[in-house]
């Protein structure tokens, strides 16, 4: 990996501010809230923050970055790919969960339910990451798929996967001032009450940890690499160790690339790059 140091930093960064979010978020309702209960009551509607900041954001991030991870680099892509989708997954059941929680405090506090700008969007986010899942899930870990379909809905996946990653932090921005503007009385939060800075810096953390994350992602450099190359590393690491003993395995793949199904095993060493 190039500028490998570089990205030790970016994903220890990311990893301790992810973690911090996630304390602040409980501490916020756990302190200055009524904890954390499921009663129908505002104990019940506080998972809705804690959940979706450490499934909804925290979950998702490192799912969209596993692939990066170099120390998962020797396990095969079909390994990871069930990583990345079960990461997701869990991410997912969270949001769900979260939104449970809303709704049972709404109607057992007789609040409307779906009037705000922040439940639109949410509610918008919830369905395109479910859908996301399920095409995900559908073209790449289904072996029928045809490559064809796979390579053409990957520029899409990744594309869906960074907006709707950008929108759930941007979503819950507005959830958590919106919280503020509505729980704050006396003194309100245009007062700046020590309630309304603790959860600004909150606030601040989510942007800072999606930042590393979209950094992390989008570094060309830091992409796992094909296939073809993480198998010719592999062999030729084998080749040294067995070099003195008979044939490598370096050489030995070589002949079987000149075999009839070697422009396959290329085909498919090309596939799996795109969808790195």
């Amino acid at each position: 990996m190039e500028n490998f140091k570089q990205f030790l930093v970016a994903l220890s960064s990311a990893v301790v501010v992810g973690i911090v979010s996630i304390i602040f978020v409980a501490r916020w309702v756990c302190h200055y809230r009524e904890g954390l209960a499921w009663d129908g009551g505002q104990a019940e509607f506080n998972w809705h923050p804690v959940l979706v900041v450490s499934g909804f954001i925290f979950l998702q991030g490192f799912a969209i970055v596993v692939y990066r991870l170099p120390w998962t680099w020797r396990y095969n892509k079909l390994s990871m790919k069930f990583i990345h989708a079960g990461l997701h997954l869990l991410a997912f059941i969270f949001a769900v969960i979260s939104m449970v929680a809303v709704f049972d405090f709404h109607n057992a506090a007789k609040i409307p339910n779906m009037y705000s700008l922040h439940s639109w969007l949410g509610l918008a986010a919830l369905i395109l990451f479910c859908l996301q899942l399920v095409l995900g899930v559908g073209m790449y870990l289904i072996p029928f798929t045809p490559a064809s379909w796979r390579a053409a809905f990957m520029p899409l996946h990744v594309y869906s996967g960074l907006l709707l990653f950008g929108s759930v932090i941007a979503v819950a921005l507005m959830g958590i001032t919106e919280k503020l503007i509505f729980g704050l009385s006396n003194p309100k939060y245009k007062d700046s009450p020590p309630e309304a800075i603790f959860v600004n810096v909150l606030g601040v953390l989510l942007v800072v940890f999606g930042a590393l994350i979209l950094w992390i992602a989008t570094r060309t450099a830091w992409k796992r690499p094909s296939e073809q190359i993480l198998h010719t590393l592999h062999t030729n690491g084998e080749a040294d160790e067995n070099s003195k003993v008979g044939p490598s395995l370096a050489e030995l793949s070589d002949a079987a690339d000149a075999e009839p199904d070697g422009d396959i095993r290329r085909r498919s060493y090309k596939l799996d790059d795109q969808e790195n």
